[in-house]
Order: C-alpha cells, then structure tokens, then sequence
C-alpha cells in the first residue's frame, strides 16, 4: 500500500538548519519547511536580521531560533552544532544556503578574495555537514543535506557580464562534493542533493541585474527571473520522504536559461 503525499511530505518532529536564513532564499526555504512542520533554526552573521527572521517566522506559526555565525570562519560550524546540543536540539534537514560572490576580471582577482569565496561558498559547507553528520545524521541514520549551488557551477560565465571565477569554482566544487558525499553516506540514509538557482533578485544579484536584467530575461525561455516561490517546491521535496530515493543531483531552478 502506498504511502499518502502528505504523509511523504510531513517534517513534523524534524528539524532543519538553514544558514544565511535570516532573509532571501534562504528564509523563503525555511518558510517552505516550517510550514509543512519543521522546527527552524537559523544561522547568519548579523543578530538583528536573524532576530527579525524568527520573529516573521512566529508570525507564521512557525516555531525557529537563531545562531549568529560566521560560516566562512572554520570555527563556526563546530561551535554552531555544539550550540545546537547545548539546546538539547538535533538537526535532521542541513540547508547550505550561506554564500557570497566577487565581481572581478579573472587576471585582477586578489587571492584574498579567492579565499574569502572558498571559505564560504565550499569549506564552510564541508565542515557544516561533517560536523552536523557526525553529531546527529550519522547516528540517526537518516539525514537530508541541500546544498545552494547555482546555475554559474555548471556554467561558464558570460564574457559580457563581470567574472566571477571564485564563485563559478566554488559552486562547481560544492556541485561535485554534493555527489561525492552522496556516494559515500547513502547506506546511513543520509540524501544529499543541491539545487542549483538561476538569477533570483537578491541583495547578491543585484549589481548584475541592475546592468543585465533585462538581457537576462530574454535569454530565458519564461521570460522572467526566479520569485521567492521558486524553491520552496525542490527544498520541500529533497528534504522529505517524498524525495527519499533522489541523491547526489543537482535540481536546476532556472526558468530554463541553462538549456538554449
């Protein structure tokens, strides 16, 4: 017999980790989880913004704390997941939204800023989900990582845009560790997947729409950027039952920019 869809669909009694959740993407994905019964905790650099979060999302009926962390410290992740037992919370929905880019011709990219992508955009993932997986996953045996790529991780970058080498690595790096740690932790019952976003407005974005939106619009088979409803739909089908037997892809939501 069958298992009913909202059944599949259910997080009640899970709880899920967002970073960067505190407004954008990754607030309109903890929204996503909290309305379908998840516990919210969320992580971002700035107190007040994460505060606000929490207090949209009471306002919702759903139920969230707040960490501020950095996650392109190494620390970080460590002292966030220690926080998280401290609170006598576990953590089954790990949602990898933190990130930041830098607009730069590849020959002019300081090597400080390289860095600063890699920290956050790649190494802060890794060590966010080993110390998660480690203290929770791996012992429950059951688990769901989302990993926030995007589209420029399978891309090239337009040469008529600015270059964002750093970041079209970083995200082509977190692209293939998706793949990799899906391979390795799927006997635990660990599902490990990324989505990839075309151009969403978002505070990241906005230089580039500001100069490229409308071109950007065209180039997309439904003629209009992604909206805050776009990944709630992929988000709640790779962290629930309902997506139990997808691992180690990369859910494009684009509009269908990335196939012309």
């Amino acid at each position: 017999m069958s298992t009913p869809l909202k059944t599949l669909f259910d997080l009640t009694g899970r709880t899920a980790l967002v970073t960067g959740g505190s407004r954008g993407l990754g607030l309109t994905m903890a929204e996503a989880l909290g309305e379908f019964g998840a516990k919210v905790i969320l992580t971002a650099r700035k107190q007040d913004e994460l505060d606000a979060a929490v207090a949209h999302l009471a306002g919702l009926g759903i139920e969230a704390i707040a960490i501020a962390a950095d996650m392109g410290k190494p620390d970080e992740p460590a002292r966030v997941v220690e926080a998280i037992q401290a609170a006598g919370q576990s953590v089954d929905i790990l949602v990898n939204n933190a990130g930041t880019s830098w607009g730069s011709k590849t020959e002019e990219m300081p090597l400080d800023g390289w860095n600063k992508l890699l920290a956050v955009n790649l190494t802060g993932p890794f060590l966010l989900a080993q110390a998660v997986g480690r203290a929770f996953m791996l012992p429950n045996c059951w688990g769901r990582i989302i990993n926030i790529a995007s589209v420029e991780g399978l891309l090239g970058h337009h040469p008529r845009m600015i270059g964002t080498i750093a970041y079209n690595a970083s995200k082509g790096g977190l692209i293939n560790f998706t793949r990799a740690l899906a391979a390795e932790w799927g006997a635990q019952g660990i599902c490990v997947n990324a989505i990839a976003p075309g151009y969403f407005p978002s505070k990241l974005t906005g230089y580039v729409l500001d100069k490229h939106g409308e071109e950007l619009r065209g180039d997309t088979p439904r003629g209009q950027l992604g909206c805050d409803d776009d990944l709630k739909g992929a988000t709640l089908l790779l962290a629930s039952n309902a997506g139990a037997h997808i691992t180690g892809q990369t859910v494009v939501v684009d509009g269908g920019a990335s196939i012309i």
